[in-house]
């Protein structure tokens, strides 16, 4: 069974990467003059990362409401609410990635990948910045840079899931690598055994490599 052009059945978020920026900066600013605690967050398969920042609590409260903005589909609003607290925080990487996936959602790519890799100037290794990166690099048809970045978020997080997805869906699609594409959604089924569609393409792809 061929999979399409795979913008569609991926339009919603990924839940970790809004649910886990989120925690982790909710609990980024502490009062008094100690240093800001490592904060974890964690996903339903396991994976865990954490991100420290100290910030304003009027900041954290926009965070918040940015995020709900994003997660009800009002972009502009996500998008304003980001932009001041990017400008405002300019320490706050989770800003620029949310940024950068609402400016992703309104198919505004070069702003989203300015958003990203203001991100990945603060944080080189993080998996979600990486990851959005490359579908933004994905979609604007650069393919191998793409696949850079999608390997570099496991390079750094190898249990990061929705980095192995979206690299199986690259090497399937675009790259015409299923050997690539089987390793890596194998890997994605591991971690989200309930996802029947990836069994599915899983099932494909082995009849098309022989095993």
């Amino acid at each position: 069974m061929r999979r399409n052009e795979p913008s569609q059945r991926t339009r919603k978020p990924i839940p970790f990467a809004t649910i886990g920026l989120l925690f982790a900066l909710a609990g980024c600013s502490t009062p008094g003059n100690g240093p800001s605690a490592p904060v974890e967050a964690r996903d339903a398969s396991g994976f865990s990362i954490t991100e420290t920042a100290r910030i304003p609590s009027r900041a954290r409260d926009d965070f918040s409401q940015a995020n709900q903005a994003l997660d009800a589909g009002n972009l502009d609003g996500a998008i304003e609410l980001l932009v001041e607290i990017a400008r405002n925080s300019p320490e706050l990487a989770a800003a620029q990635i949310n940024l950068g996936i609402a400016y992703q959602r309104k198919n505004e790519q070069a702003q989203a990948e300015s958003a990203l890799l203001a991100a990945l100037a603060l944080n080189p290794r993080h998996p979600v910045a990486l990851n959005e990166l490359g579908i933004v690099y994905r979609r604007t048809g650069r393919f191998q840079e793409a696949r850079t970045r999608f390997e570099a978020a496991l390079t750094a997080y190898p249990e990061f899931h929705p980095a192995h997805k979206n690299l199986a869906i690259l090497c399937d699609l675009y790259l015409a690598d299923p050997v690539c594409a089987l390793e890596h959604y194998e890997r994605y089924r591991t971690a989200v055994p309930a996802d029947e569609k990836v069994e599915m393409w899983i099932a494909d792809l082995r009849n098309r490599v022989g095993r």
